[in-house]
């Protein structure tokens, strides 16, 4: 009873130790958030020279937008929150939006029922099944169950071979190249799932919103509440090692490079899987595979800023195969050109590729070409002669590939060096990558697993430190996550 007793005690208030987190990325400030509101002394560090990872911003012209596209749902509840606690959420600009079709070489709408049923490419018995399709993976809770099988074989299954390679296939290599034999159907139902809970219930309209400003001004006001309550922000602090330290009294040493040393009790990393393997040495072999051998997927996207609209809808999905682009998306079918944008239109020409694709080196040049030749041969009125900017962002780590049975080879949240957690967005099981997602992620794992094993790993230490060498079960000092 003493031991439990003296858990409730140290989960009321617990001691204040220092945390590092790495990466300053939607799941870095949120974790970091999180701590500082439990009493911690933290410091999160970035490598890059500005906070948001994929979130960032860049200048277009005159326009200050973010480097990859990003949209508000209604549903995304854990981000309105966030917005909510910055003063932001009430100046969200909801706007219903439209979806188009690239097939057989011409632009196809496909925003309502009435649109779906006229689909050109599929025969009525096609759509009917490819329907169902969607509205089947909607409805599935059990995602183990769609992990267990390919995502070639269920959609085959449910709408049928025409609808299969018609659609089907097209989407899945524009989006996972040759990797979509290998992923589970898990990556069709979460990306179903969320695009329903886009849609108002009645209506079933698409509705997306932004923040005026966009996530530029979302970033500035999250880090300066940061900073106002005490974290220590490093951009430009690449971690190049962690480790014990050789007295092996619990605290880790953080080599930044170039001399800049620092030792923290606790350290959070929320980088790609595989750079985190290569961070700490001190990981177990078996840790190491586990997370080298999760895959990711990267992209090359292009940021376009027009003097003209290139069409009506926000994503334009692509089926003709000889498109080298994932898909068209025109932010500005949503962004208030006139007061967003300066008047000029923001399209974003993505392509994501596998981690080791070697497109994802291609020069920027090669792809500003590529991107603009395509474009003249889908539309008739586009022009590069109303390209007023045009640049090109590239990730490596996006969103790690959701393959067969992924989550039983997920490796360790808490690892086996004290004070080393590896937090990051391949943990996503129940969702697509999204900052929603993450940021629940971040909340829910902290709550979970790192929370309670540092108050674990600290009442044994107090305990150590004050003679107390009674035998202690394990189960006795198991910490609730409530």
């Amino acid at each position: 009873m003493s031991e439990l007793n003296s858990v409730e005690k140290t989960t009321d208030a617990a001691p204040q130790k220092s945390w590092l987190v790495i990466g300053g990325g939607v799941m870095g400030l949120k974790i970091a958030r999180d701590l500082q509101q439990r009493g911690q002394n933290v410091t999160i560090a970035e490598a890059a020279p500005t906070f948001g990872g994929l979130t960032s911003a860049w200048t277009l012209g005159q326009t200050a937008w973010d480097r990859f596209y990003h949209v508000t749902l209604l549903s995304d509840s854990k981000l309105r929150e966030l917005l909510d606690e910055l003063d932001l959420e009430k100046e969200i600009d909801w706007v219903e939006t439209k979806t188009g079709f690239y097939a057989g070489g011409k632009l196809l709408s496909m925003s309502n029922t009435a649109e779906f049923l006229r689909f050109p490419p599929l025969s009525m018995i096609e759509r009917l099944r490819l329907g169902g399709t969607i509205f089947l993976a909607s409805k599935i809770k059990n995602w183990r169950r769609m992990e267990k099988l390919s995502v070639e074989k269920w959609l085959r299954r449910w709408s049928g071979n025409g609808a299969f390679e018609k659609v089907w296939l097209p989407l899945l290599k524009a989006k996972l190249g040759e990797a979509y034999k290998q992923t589970s159907a898990a990556f069709i139902w979460a990306h179903t799932a969320r695009m329903y809970k886009a849609r108002r219930s009645g209506a079933k309209k698409e509705m997306f919103g932004y923040v005026p400003g966009g996530y530029a001004r979302i970033l500035e006001s999250w880090t300066d509440m940061l900073a106002q309550r005490g974290v220590r922000l490093l951009a430009g602090h690449p971690v190049q090692s962690i480790r014990k330290t050789q007295s092996d009294d619990g605290i880790l040493e953080v080599d930044f490079g170039d001399g800049r040393v620092e030792k923290f009790d606790n350290v959070v990393s929320t980088i790609a899987s595989p750079l985190i393997a290569r961070s700490c040495d001190e990981l177990t072999d078996v840790e190491k595979k586990q997370l080298e051998e999760i895959r990711y997927l990267g992209v090359v996207c292009a940021s376009m800023l027009l003097e003209k609209p290139i069409s009506p809808y926000y994503v334009t999905n692509i089926t003709d195969t000889w498109v080298p682009l994932t898909a068209v998306i025109e932010m500005s079918t949503i962004v208030n050109s006139e007061t967003q944008l300066g008047g000029k239109h923001l399209v974003y020409l993505p392509k994501y590729l596998p981690d080791d694709h070697d497109g994802l080196n291609e020069s920027d040049q090669d792809y500003k070409e590529k991107c603009l030749s395509t474009l003249e041969k889908m539309y008739d009125h586009f022009s590069r002669d109303n390209v007023i900017d045009f640049k090109v962002a590239r990730a490596k780590y996006v969103a790690a590939l959701s393959t067969i049975d992924y989550s039983t080879r997920l490796p360790p949240i808490v690892t086996s060096v004290p004070g080393f957690y590896a937090l990051n967005s391949a943990h996503i099981l129940e969702g697509n990558l999204n900052v929603n997602e993450t940021i629940t992620l971040g909340e829910t794992k902290l709550e979970e697993l790192v929370w309670p094993d540092f108050l674990n790993r600290t009442l044994l230490a107090s305990a150590a430190d004050h003679g107390n060498h009674h035998a202690i079960d394990g189960k006795d000092l198991a910490v609730s996550s409530t």
